[in-house]
């Protein structure tokens, strides 16, 4: 059982990763585990592997802010399962991570026998959340509306948001991405337009308002 099955386990770090692995091991003991630490090692093992099942991917690890890492994952591998593993069981941080795309929630306090379940059922094409917690509540219509535009973003667009999120300038986005600053600045465009926004201010501020990017700087609303 779960020989052919290959599982990425993205997260930074090493004791959670792991408990994963037992996890996925208790169930799929012939499955093969690839482990990465950040987004960079993990966009790397999705462009070398042609058969990935599923990818288990934390909230928060370098590369990754929020809901950036699976926006990303799911415009550049849509026919990746995706289910996030976090800490954060905040009902509406669930629903979101639902709404973009994941195949399922699993919160790291769950015991790793249920993780193995969860992740059990995921692959055999189902989706799974915590059954505790209410997930039934809508979003609001400008939240909701957010969320669509983000949706339509290319990865290299949701890459370039992340990095204005950090702070980055034209010049060093487009040497940490191996473009030219004009494809740069004709990306950033893009984002403005599909985001509603006349700036990168304001397009930080409103995806960190639903957790797609790094909260803004203290001060800045």
């Amino acid at each position: 059982m779960g020989s052919g099955t290959t599982i990425v386990v993205a997260d930074d770090h090493p004791l959670f990763r792991g408990a994963l692995r037992g996890a996925v091991t208790a169930i799929l003991p012939g499955a093969r585990i690839i482990e990465a630490s950040g987004l960079e090692p993990l966009t790397k093992v999705l462009d070398a592997e042609d058969e990935i099942d599923l990818v288990l991917l934390d909230l928060t690890m370098p590369g990754v802010q929020g809901f950036s890492g699976l926006i990303y994952l799911r415009a550049q591998h849509p026919a990746i399962p995706v289910v996030i593993v976090s800490a954060n069981e905040d009902p509406v941080v669930i629903r979101r991570a639902l709404d973009f795309g994941a195949a399922g929630f699993i919160p790291k306090s769950l015991e790793v026998d249920r993780i193995g379940e969860a992740i059990g059922e995921v692959l055999a094409g189902g989706n799974w959340s915590p059954p505790d917690i209410e997930l039934s509540a809508s979003e609001d219509k400008e939240t909701a509306d957010l969320m669509r535009r983000l949706a339509t973003l290319t990865p290299q667009q949701v890459r370039v948001l992340m990095m204005l999120s950090e702070g980055l300038l034209n010049k060093q986005i487009a040497y940490e991405l191996g473009v030219s600053e004009a494809t740069v600045k004709a990306h950033v465009s893009a984002i403005l337009q599909k985001l509603g926004v006349e700036s990168r201010t304001q397009a930080v501020i409103v995806s960190s308002r639903i957790g797609a990017t790094l909260k803004p700087p203290a001060g800045v609303e």
